[in-house]
C-alpha cells in the first residue's frame, strides 16, 4: 500500500510545473499573479511577435501573418526557456484604406497607419516592461511596418537601457530568413522571386494546417496578380514549410540571445 502511494506522488509531483515554470507561455492563457510569479522565478523576457490581417489570394486565408506567428511565436519562447509571449498583434500596415492601394484592393484585408502600428507596438512594449521584463523582443511576420518595429524598439532600448532593460528588433527573422530561403528555392531550382502568397507562404500553411483547412488547393488555378498573389503556390509543399518555419525561429532565438546579453539578470 505504501508502495502505491509513493508511486501515485510521485506522478503528481513529476506533473507539476518545474520551478519557475508556467502552464502556457502565453500571457492570455495565464493570470496576473502567474505573470508576476513567473517574472520572478526568471521569466525575463517578453515576446511581441506582429502578424497581419491581408488578402491571400483565392486559395488561401487571411489569417496567414497570424496563424504563422502563433506557431512560431510559441516555439521561440519555449526554446529560449525565460520567455512569455503578448497577444499576437494581428493588424500591420497593408497600405491605405482610403485609397485601396496594394492589399486593400481586396475585401477583409486590414491596415494600419505606420504611427498607428508604431504606436501599437510601443505601447504594448512599454507594458512588458513595466511589468518587469528585462528583456523584450519585438518582430513581425509582415513586411509592412518593419521600420516601424526596428523604430519603436530602438526609442524604448535608448530610454530603459540604463535601467538594465534591453528592447530589441529582431529583424533576422524576416530579413534573415527570407535570403536564407531564397537561396534554398533556388538551390532545388524553384522560382524564388515570389513576394506574396507563393511558395513560401503557402508552404509554411501546408504544413501547420489540417489538410484543406487554410489553403484551398481547388482554387491554385486562379492564383495570380490580379488576385492578389505574387508568385506560384502550385509549387509549395509542407516540407518547404517546415524549412522555412525552422528558419524563423533558429534566427530569431539566436538573434534574441546576441542581443540580450547586456540585460541585467535578476538578483
Amino acid at each position: 500500500m505504501k508502495r502505491v502511494c509513493f508511486l501515485i506522488a510521485a506522478i503528481v509531483v513529476a506533473a507539476l510545473p518545474a520551478h519557475g515554470a508556467t502552464r502556457s507561455v502565453w500571457i492570455d492563457d495565464l493570470t496576473w499573479p502567474e505573470v508576476r510569479d513567473a517574472i520572478a522565478a526568471g521569466k525575463r523576457t517578453a515576446i511581441v511577435y506582429t502578424g497581419s490581417s491581408e488578402q491571400n489570394g483565392p486559395h488561401m486565408v487571411i489569417g496567414k501573418h497570424n496563424f504563422v506567428a502563433h506557431y512560431a511565436a510559441q516555439r521561440i519562447a519555449e526554446e529560449l526557456g525565460d520567455a512569455l509571449v503578448y497577444p499576437t498583434l494581428p493588424f500591420a500596415v497593408t497600405r491605405n484604406a482610403a485609397g485601396r492601394t496594394g492589399h486593400m484592393r481586396f475585401p477583409g484585408s486590414v491596415t494600419l497607419p505606420p504611427e498607428v502600428f508604431f504606436g501599437v507596438v510601443r505601447a504594448v512594449a512599454q507594458s512588458a516592461l513595466a511589468a518587469g521584463f528585462k528583456v523584450v523582443a519585438i518582430m513581425g511576420d509582415h513586411g509592412g511596418g518593419q521600420n516601424e518595429l526596428a523604430r519603436a524598439a530602438k526609442e524604448l532600448d535608448a530610454q530603459h537601457r540604463a535601467d538594465g532593460a534591453r528592447v530589441l528588433y529582431i529583424g533576422d527573422l524576416y530579413t534573415k530568413t527570407d535570403a536564407q530561403f531564397t537561396e534554398i528555392l533556388a538551390k532545388r531550382g524553384l522560382p524564388h522571386t515570389d513576394a506574396h502568397a507563393g511558395i513560401r507562404d503557402t508552404s509554411e500553411l501546408l504544413y501547420l494546417e489540417t489538410p484543406g483547412q487554410w489553403v484551398h488547393k481547388d482554387e491554385l488555378a486562379a492564383a495570380n496578380e490580379s488576385t492578389g498573389v505574387r508568385g506560384d503556390p502550385t509549387l509549395a509543399t509542407p516540407e518547404l514549410g517546415k524549412l522555412y518555419l525552422d528558419l524563423k525561429v533558429e534566427n530569431a532565438v539566436k538573434q534574441i540571445r546576441a542581443l540580450a546579453g547586456g540585460a541585467k539578470a535578476e538578483p
